[in-house]
């Protein structure tokens, strides 16, 4: 039977009065951030645990106290160094000693994790600042532990820069565009691992442990940059120019990644013997509290088996440490909540065995001790361990798979509970030593608070609470969401939330336009607890009824809805859109001829499967840089979760929106930009084509020189716009 339940709907917190004059613009939302959250920027834990700083200005580094939040004095301010080569910075990092610090100038974004700056180095003992390298820009620099040193990478070569002597001392040589590269993962590592650092300093700074990728037998992907505007490039002016990079799709090869260790003293590097199993994967590497081995992670192809090795520095050799297997594969979580504890005697791990995402504590010799949290929920986060109180502080999806709370247990698991006091969306980041956390918390109605509290809970002070932003929101026509659930005819409860129009009335019947993304993993979940102001509220505000709902494979509700989709990537996910597409219709309020769909990225490709499935009752679409087809899409996020196309070519066929246009009866509006080196645009040429040749008109628009987020310049404005239009041509006849 299907039915609405509304959890809660919002009429109070930040007042959305129905006398509000104001209307929002596309503009308001996409260009001017007129409903942008304030944050605390850079913030740093200070060794003391006493402290924190944060980045000020683009200039100035101020400290505060933890325990009552108030300033403590300025660390660096470099609008009083003398003679200065640069005038702001964007980052900053500290030494493990706190006298240098590391600056960020001149970024250049590479991908998505990915980027290259000038870095200079303040060091506070003789007052003096410094270029890092005079070479040309660098990637990823990073102190050593002792602060005396600096590695990072420049041209795919790792270089170690020696601040007492001035000196820089090239580590590799062997770096080659599209070929070899030291220190950095190649495109689809930092895609689908999601980190852009390749190298580790051991604790004791005598080694720098790091990854090469070859790739040489990868294959490459070419796609035309035209001269454009915002950016241009005038060298392409008349001849267009190629970006030519490797990028393995599924079933195809990959880099071949090493480990090497590289010593100092000698200057001598050793190769980490990892097996002879080449054709895998090494997601991450981590140094062991006493510097006397190097944990490497080595990951089948497959995905489903993880084994951590321990990998003598000075030889090489390598012993098993750990293994965890699972029958369909290894969840993304997993990565980064292995933690070797201070003592070195324990570590943790988080781990899906038991259906649910929890963490678990082994000693140093590879046994279970015992299981930390426990529950049908998910752990979404672990934050660390205090070895003073002995407790454990995480974050989970314990009272509603739309919700996150801060929880802590100690090590014998007698004591534990909840930190977080607000409902909501709550994340933590804890000072060094654990004494406090900085909490930053979000519901539906009260947009991004930052709370300073002790490791207890206890409020210590309000660091941002986004008043400006909260009464401007009330000069505007804002409708409130609504949480809601609903069964479908399978039997299976899934969670949503919907916008309605500010004057509305239940007794008209309003067009509904469907948001969704739909893909798996534990960032891709769209209904949750936090605050927004966005074109949602706008296309509600023009009379649409906006609705989303996570289909079945979205995050936080247990491992088995999350991995029902393995190997039918867009079965189930589509089958679910359809039914709430169905449900939305049934309701007296909703118009049933005219709803639409939309998404980008995972969610293009449900729209358009959603689309062919679900016939006419979808009387319009808006696939944004969808996937048509997985074999198109990288070996490691489509193989962890569709194996090969060779061992798998029905599952990838049925749910291909490629292979079943003819299924398409509402009117579609296809978009790409042309330089998505994500999803290619080579998806939407493929799939138009087999759109004209099955009879279906259709919209198309692709988007010069643009990349997967489709931005730059006015780009993001002319874009929702487009779809605004179309979206009111079709369902507002």
């Amino acid at each position: 039977m299907h039915k609405i339940i509304f959890l809660f709907i919002l009429f109070c917190g930040i007042g959305f009065s129905s006398l509000a004059q104001k209307q929002i613009s596309i503009e308001d939302v996409q260009a001017y951030g007129t409903f942008s959250e304030q944050k605390v920027e850079g913030l740093y834990s200070m060794n003391d645990g006493l402290h924190y700083t944060t980045l000020e200005y683009g200039n100035k580094i101020v400290k505060y106290n933890y325990k009552n939040g108030e300033k403590a004095g300025v660390v660096f301010d470099l609008s009083t160094v003398k003679d200065a080569a640069i005038k702001s910075f964007s980052e900053y990092e500290f030494s493990d000693d706190e006298t240098k610090i590391l600056l960020t100038t001149e970024k250049e974004k590479i991908y998505r994790h990915s980027s290259s700056a000038n870095y200079y180095v303040w060091n506070s003992v003789t007052q003096e600042l410094s270029e890092l390298s005079a070479k040309g820009k660098q990637q990823l620099a990073t102190f050593s532990p002792d602060g005396e040193r600096v590695a990072f990478v420049r041209d795919n070569n790792i270089f170690v820069k020696s601040l007492k002597f001035g000196t820089e001392n090239q580590v590799t040589t062997d770096g080659k565009v599209n070929e070899i590269i030291n220190g950095a993962p190649d495109w689809v590592y930092e895609e689908e691992f999601s980190f852009n650092k390749a190298f580790a300093w051991s604790p004791d700074s005598k080694f720098l442990a790091f990854m090469r990728f070859d790739e040489t037998n990868v294959p490459e992907f070419t796609f035309p940059m035209y001269k454009g505007l915002a950016p241009e490039h005038k060298e392409n002016s008349l001849y267009p120019g190629e970006y030519i990079y490797k990028y393995p799709k599924a079933g195809e090869t990959n880099s071949t990644v090493s480990v090497l260790i590289y010593d100092l003293k000698s200057k001598t590097t050793v190769s980490s013997d990892l097996g002879n199993e080449t054709d895998q994967y090494i997601p991450r590497i981590k140094w062991m509290a006493d510097a006397a081995d190097l944990a490497v992670m080595r990951l089948n192809r497959y995905q489903n088996q993880i084994d951590i090795l321990l990998v003598n520095p000075y030889t090489g050799d390598s012993r098993p440490f750990y293994t965890e297997k699972n029958k369909r594969y290894i969840a993304e979580t997993f990565l980064d909540a292995f933690t070797i504890l201070p003592d070195n005697d324990y570590f943790v791990v988080n781990s899906e065995r038991d259906g649910y995402s929890h963490l678990y504590l082994y000693n140093r010799q590879g046994f279970e001790v015992r299981q930390l949290t426990i529950g049908e929920f998910d752990v979404t986060q672990f934050y660390g361990f205090d070895p003073k109180k002995k407790i454990f502080y995480y974050q989970a999806a314990k009272e509603s798979a739309m919700q996150r709370e801060v929880y802590f247990v100690s090590l014998d698991g007698k004591k534990q509970g909840k930190l977080s006091s607000e409902s909501g969306t709550n994340e933590a980041e804890f000072s060094k030593g654990f004494q406090y956390y900085i909490n930053t918390y979000t519901n539906l109605s009260t947009p991004l608070q930052t709370t300073l509290h002790s490791s207890d809970g206890k409020l210590i002070r309000v660091l941002e609470d986004n008043k400006a932003l909260e009464e401007k929101v009330k000069q505007y026509a804002v409708s409130p969401k609504e949480f809601f659930q609903f069964e479908t005819s399978e039997g299976v409860t899934l969670n949503g939330w919907m916008l309605k129009p500010s004057n509305f009335d239940p007794n008209k019947k309003y067009p509904v336009v469907m948001t969704q993304y739909s893909g798996p993993g534990s960032k891709a979940q769209e209904v949750l607890d936090v605050f927004s102001v966005d074109w949602y509220n706008y296309l509600a505000q023009e009379g649409f009824i906006v609705a989303c709902v996570d289909p079945r494979g979205s995050f936080g509700r247990g491992e088995d809805f999350k991995k029902a989709t393995y190997m039918q990537l867009g079965k189930y996910e589509s089958d679910d859109q359809v039914e709430t597409a169905k449900y939305l219709g049934s309701l007296p309020y909703v118009d049933k001829s005219n709803i639409a769909i939309w998404g980008w990225s995972f969610g293009g490709f449900t729209t358009l499967l959603s689309m062919e499935k679900g016939g006419s009752v979808f009387k319009a679409g808006i696939a944004v840089a969808p996937v048509t087809h997985w074999k198109f899409y990288d070996t490691i996020y489509t193989e962890r979760y569709m194996r090969t196309p060779q061992q798998n070519p029905d599952g990838y066929d049925d749910n291909s929106p490629l292979l079943h246009p003819e299924g398409i009866k509402g009117r579609l509006f296809l978009i790409h930009g042309s330089a998505d080196d994500n999803v290619h645009v080579q998806n939407s040429m493929e799939f138009s084509e087999a759109l004209v040749q099955a009879g279906i008109q259709f919209d198309m628009a692709i988007y010069t020189n643009r990349n997967h987020g489709i931005y730059g310049g006015n780009t993001r404005v002319h874009l929702y716009h487009r779809m605004t239009d179309f979206l009111k041509a079709n369902l507002m006849k």
